[in-house]
């Protein structure tokens, strides 16, 4: 069904581009497929599957540290969990953007779906496993570099499909789901601002440009605070003895 909302989607497109053509030309008057682009809809949003309970989480860190397959990928698949960014942001996470001494993650505009620089504070853990893994791709651009090319990053289907070979389906969990556990998690703890948590996950707030950046330096201390304690509480579940949990659908971003 969703492949048929984007064909319907590109076909308009192409149709008008044709017509566009004609008019050039004085062959035609008027471009009559722009007149469907409203009434086209778009596919319905589906919802990513994410983990959204303690013992789901503890499970999941569980058989995490239990994978076999290449080291880097382990490595990415815990520093997702401890920095909730986006799958793609990890993806292009370059060396450079490493902020050892100060312990932080510098994202430049670009790489953000909202084009605004975001920073990640990085916690003891977090720096932990940048050690681990500059050890294993150091001397590249990216911190995750392809295995077909170092000037490129790893695919994006590369730590969804280690979630499958851990015994994950996509129905209960995918890499983008990591973002929610955090959301859900840090939010039922009641020890953060709600909108220190939506400045972390990089949500644009209500309003305009200014109030983005303003609420971005407003909430950064409590943000270091709450990357720290983040942490702390993985390493309490992974000390917990790990349980299989039912797994939820939620956030759409």
């Amino acid at each position: 069904m969703r492949e048929r909302y984007h064909s319907a989607k590109t076909l308009r497109m192409t149709l008008s581009r044709i017509f566009r053509y004609g008019i050039a030309c004085g062959r035609a008057e008027r471009d009559p497929a722009a007149d469907v682009t409203e009434a086209l809809t778009s596919a319905p949003s589906k919802p990513r599957a994410a983990i959204t309970t303690a013992d789901g989480l503890a499970g999941l860190l569980h058989a995490i540290e239990g994978y076999d397959g290449a080291k880097e990928v382990r490595i990415g698949l815990l520093l997702l969990i401890h920095l909730f960014c986006r799958p793609g942001e990890l993806r292009h996470m370059e060396w450079v953007e490493i902020d050892t001494a100060n312990k932080l993650w510098s994202i430049p505009a670009p790489k953000m779906k909202m084009r605004q620089p975001h920073t990640v504070p990085l916690s003891p853990q977090a720096l932990a496993l940048l050690r681990e893994l500059r050890e294993l791709t150091g001397t590249g651009k990216y911190s995750f570099p392809s295995i077909r090319s170092p000037l490129m990053p790893i695919s994006e289907n590369t730590l969804n499909a280690a979630l499958r070979r851990l015994g994950y389906t996509k129905e209960e969990v995918c890499t983008h789901g990591f973002r929610s556990t955090a959301s859900t998690l840090l939010n039922e703890s009641g020890r953060f601002n709600p909108d220190a948590i939506e400045a972390q996950l990089a949500h644009r707030p209500p309003g305009s440009k200014v109030r983005g950046i303003y609420m971005r330096g407003e909430f950064f201390e409590e943000r270091v605070q709450m990357m720290a304690w983040w942490s702390n509480y993985m390493d309490t579940l992974s000390g917990s003895t790990p349980k299989r949990s039912i797994h939820t659908v939620v956030r759409k971003d």
